[in-house]
């Protein structure tokens, strides 16, 4: 079986070491750059599953990068999580409103953020649902190959997107609250505030085209999908 790749983006390289290290003794294959500028070059060349990326980076710093990746369309789909000595809330509601999957601050168990990783590759396989083929208007989800299509033609979004997306089509017709999307789509609140539904919600209308005018905000309540049946 291939090895799935990750990418850490850490300018500490004792850091990095001890990740790479621990990664590859877990079964992954570990590739290390110290600063932004060339993993954002090798990103461009190679194809990784997931990135752990560092705030504080020589150059430009990790939320640069994160918000770079997340505007290419070839690479905004790969999960992100951001570990960092920096742990206040503003830092970590910025991280997820950019597009991050996870948040992890330092000192760190190694031993955790190996099973965060895996939680995020593995997020939307371990999801059972009847129906494998999830419908509205133009807008296609393809759930096995954890795809999404508007008429015919692929759509990349991020886990994060893919998610909300199903969430909103799965019960379409239904108003659903920004709490209510928080709890089942972030799966908590605590580190992430209502914009952060906005900004993915904006993304994803973004990314449809045409198709994004289904995603019908109702003042003051929510979000829905229009009924076109």
């Amino acid at each position: 079986m291939k090895k799935q790749k990750i990418l850490v983006v850490e300018d500490d390289n004792n850091i990095a070491k001890l990740v790479q290290y621990n990664f590859e003794k877990a079964g992954y294959s570990c590739i290390v750059h110290l600063n932004g500028e060339e993993a954002l070059k090798f990103l461009k060349k190679v194809s990784v599953d997931l990135i752990i990326l560092d705030i504080m980076l020589p150059s430009i710093d990790g939320f640069e990068v994160c918000k770079q990746i997340k505007k290419i369309e070839t690479l905004d789909h790969i999960p992100i999580i951001i570990l960092t000595a920096k742990g206040e809330e503003i830092d970590r509601i910025v991280g997820f409103e950019l597009g991050a999957d996870d948040y992890v601050v330092k000192p760190f168990s190694p031993r955790e953020l190996i099973l965060r990783v895996k939680a995020i590759l593995k997020r939307g396989k371990q999801e059972k649902v009847k129906k494998e083929i999830v419908t509205a208007g133009s807008i296609v989800i393809d759930i096995p190959r954890h795809s999404v299509f508007v008429d015919n033609k692929e759509i990349i979004v991020t886990s994060m997107e893919f998610k909300l997306l199903l969430t909103l089509l799965q019960r379409r017709g239904r108003v659903q609250s920004r709490d209510r999307l928080l709890d089942d789509v972030w799966n908590f609140s605590a580190d992430v505030t209502t914009r952060t539904i906005d900004t993915h919600i904006k993304r994803l209308r973004k990314k449809l085209g045409k198709a994004g005018e289904l995603i019908e905000t109702v003042r003051g309540l929510g979000y829905k999908i229009k009924d076109t049946d």
